[in-house]
């Protein structure tokens, strides 16, 4: 942690950015027991997106963890809605991934932007029905 009490989130996010880089366009990872270069590369790079979502959740919320409560959001029904945006986006992504750019990805890509998506549109709707019509008075 630095000195003011927030965890640091820089050295995630280089780490995450790099792992992702070298999944996508380098590729260098080794065959491994099973192997296969290809799964290596897969896992490496999950493992990125991993550390760059743990690097996200440091820099907005200036804590440690994984879980965003509605607590610690400052507007959830604002960032409710911009992350349905960023939903569809990444389903949207997710599509072309499956269908468009097919050939040139491995195969699961379009089925782990589609799990990453949905799950975003979940917790969306979560949050707006928690501050709308389902809220605690």
């Amino acid at each position: 942690m630095s000195e003011d009490g927030v965890p640091e989130w820089r050295v995630l996010a280089a780490i995450s950015s790099l792992l992702v880089l070298d999944s996508l366009v380098v590729g260098v990872a080794p065959q491994g027991p099973w192997k296969d270069v290809g799964f290596s590369l897969g896992a490496i790079g999950l493992t990125g997106v991993a550390m760059g979502y743990v690097a996200w959740y440091r820099f907005n919320f200036k804590r440690k963890g994984l879980i965003p409560w509605i607590d610690l959001w400052e507007y959830p029904e604002r960032s409710a809605k911009i992350e349905m945006l960023a939903a569809a986006l990444v389903l949207v992504l997710a599509w072309m991934a499956g269908n468009t750019f097919q050939p040139y990805l491995p195969d699961p890509t379009g089925l782990i932007l589609s799990l990453v998506g949905l799950l975003m549109v979940l917790q969306s709707v979560y949050v707006l029905l928690s501050v709308g019509p389902l809220k605690e008075d």
